[in-house]
């Protein structure tokens, strides 16, 4: 204890050296060995924090097949964001419990706690369903989303940590939704679908195969008859999965219903309007036509800088390929049977001389129409071009 001679000042040496450790202790939080903390503890930080309020927290979870790399990050009250503890997990229910042991002890309990992860397959669906099981919240984010977000960083170097961090740093500053499980039947139809394009895509490998085999000059009967064979087996399969769908889709009278309401459109069948229900959850995360098209990878992305750099506008082709693949043949048939699908692919054959070109912005066109006419709840009508033109023609000769 120590005094000074103007004024009596009592000064506890030992009290002092507890408190400096208790503030620590909140600013470290429990760390455990190997994991990892960006920035040194200091007194001047340990004030800034006791000062200022935290308002946002996030933990950004970069999934892959094995292992789940996270990065904690947290918004004080002046709007300014901080990323402070990073740590990987394994992708494994005993990862999961570590991995929410963990973000409560870095975390502070009187503000939620928001885990953010990207859409990414279906690597991410078993922590999506342990998290909503534990009462955490949760939001699960479209891939171009962060991607395009991504781009925005001045990151030079991509790897596990700098995607987690963006996805924190990204959840930080959004203002997202709570993600809600999908119905059973949406789940259930995408695993029919997706299994049946696996059966088609083994079945023209095989059939390519028997084509081998019969050009030769003296093919083996023997092989030829189990490759037929295996051809019969799939048939069966795919027919069998076609039934499993039909049946899940009769089950449920507001899907049959989306369902009918989307075959209303020209090229579309029963089998596209289930896959891109599936593929999108009953489109739960598609907030408008322009993100649909971006999900699917049929954005358009061109590079233009000046006069002297102007590169061909492609499609990203960075989305879900099944939704690509269920629009190919029905844009190929909307052109066939539809005169204004026509006139669409021969205006852009026209400009540019590129047939397939033309036949992905059908595809582009075709999937728009399906959330517009799931969004308004009602059926296509190939005239309705021409009543706004009669409409419109009406109009002006009444304004004559």
């Amino acid at each position: 204890m120590f005094a000074h001679s103007k004024g009596l000042t009592f000064f506890n040496l030992f009290e002092f050296e507890q408190n400096v450790r208790n503030t620590a202790q909140l600013y470290i939080q429990d760390n455990q060995p190997g994991d990892k903390t960006e920035g040194d503890f200091s007194l001047f930080q340990s004030k800034k924090i006791g000062m200022k309020k935290i308002v946002k927290q996030v933990a950004g979870i970069d999934v892959a097949q094995k292992e789940l790399v996270v990065t904690l990050g947290r918004m004080y009250e002046d709007w300014t964001p901080e990323l402070y503890s990073h740590k990987t997990f394994a992708n494994t229910e005993t990862g999961f419990a570590a991995l929410v042991t963990w973000v409560k002890k870095q975390s502070v309990e009187h503000t939620t706690v928001r885990f953010v992860m990207e859409a990414t397959g279906v690597y991410h669906e078993k922590l999506a369903y342990y998290l909503s099981d534990n009462g955490c919240t949760l939001s699960i984010v479209l891939p171009n989303k962060i991607s395009n977000y991504f781009r925005t960083l001045e990151v030079k170097t991509i790897t596990d940590k700098t995607a987690c961090e963006a996805i924190a740093r990204f959840g930080l500053e959004r203002q997202l939704d709570d993600w809600q499980r999908p119905a059973k039947v949406f789940k259930n139809l995408r695993q029919l679908t997706r299994e049946r394009n696996q059966l088609v895509e083994e079945r023209t490998m095989v059939k390519n195969h028997l084509h081998a085999e019969q050009s030769e000059a003296q093919p083996n009967d023997s092989s030829i008859d189990r490759i037929e064979n295996r051809i019969a087996l799939l048939d069966r399969q795919e027919k069998e999965i076609k039934q499993e769908i039909a049946a899940l889709v009769k089950q449920h009278e507001k899907v049959k219903n989306t369902v009918e309401l989307i075959c209303s459109l020209p090229g579309v069948g029963a089998l596209t309007a289930v896959t891109v229900l599936a593929e999108t959850n009953g489109f739960e995360l598609i907030r408008n036509k322009r993100q649909l098209s971006s999900y699917a990878g049929l954005d358009v992305k061109e590079k233009q800088s000046g006069t002297s750099v102007k590169g061909k506008p492609r499609i990203s082709k960075k989305g879900n390929k099944y939704l690509r693949k269920a629009m190919h043949l029905p844009a190929l048939a909307a052109i066939r049977s539809e005169d204004r699908f026509k006139a669409i692919f021969s205006r852009l054959v026209a400009r540019h001389g590129i047939k397939m070109k033309a036949a992905v912005a059908v595809q582009r066109k075709l999937l728009e129409m399906i959330y517009i006419l799931y969004k308004t709840n009602t059926p296509y009508n190939k005239d309705y071009i021409k009543k706004l033109e009669s409409d419109r023609s009406h109009s002006l000769n009444r304004l004559a």
